[in-house]
């Protein structure tokens, strides 16, 4: 039985992008290790209050099934794509991880589709994708990451 897409039926929202001066086994290693770490910005007081599923976190990064609050890995192809989806009271969403290896390091991307159904979806959406936050914090976070895999490709560590 094929694994269900959990894009499937989800609106494209975005994508951003990174070039990194760094492998994309080292660039792969700095994004998990920058997931694990941050959890993605979802405290266990934000998961709570909006409903998340997953709620908690259980396994182990990035094996596929493993969670963090708000977060299931949905899909784990080491190197190439991390896909991580979930849903709370205001929307369903996937948020799925590309790396690309290049002759001068790897283009690490973030597409984001999600679903915001009634007048509560609406307005959620508008404060976190219409405010421009979302966007904002995709692009530091792919930054983040840049960063620490450069850092460990140049042997300096996290």
């Amino acid at each position: 039985m094929e694994p269900t897409d959990p894009t499937s039926g989800l609106p494209f929202i975005d994508e951003h992008q990174v070039r990194v001066a760094a492998s994309a086994a080292t660039t792969w290693d700095a994004l998990v290790a920058h997931v694990a770490r941050t959890r993605l910005g979802v405290s266990s007081g934000f998961a709570h209050l909006v409903g998340t599923e997953p709620r908690g976190a259980t396994g182990t990064l990035p094996q596929e099934g493993a969670t963090i609050p708000g977060f299931a890995v949905a899909e784990s192809v080491r190197q190439e794509r991390l896909t991580l989806a979930g849903r709370h009271r205001f929307s369903q969403y996937a948020l799925i991880f590309s790396l690309v290896e290049r002759p001068d390091g790897t283009t690490l991307s973030a597409r984001s589709h999600g679903s915001f159904p009634k007048l509560p979806g609406v307005l959620y959406r508008g404060l976190v994708i219409g405010s421009g936050a979302h966007p904002f914090l995709v692009r530091r976070m792919l930054r983040d990451i840049s960063r620490s895999a450069e850092r460990r490709e140049a042997g300096q560590g996290t």
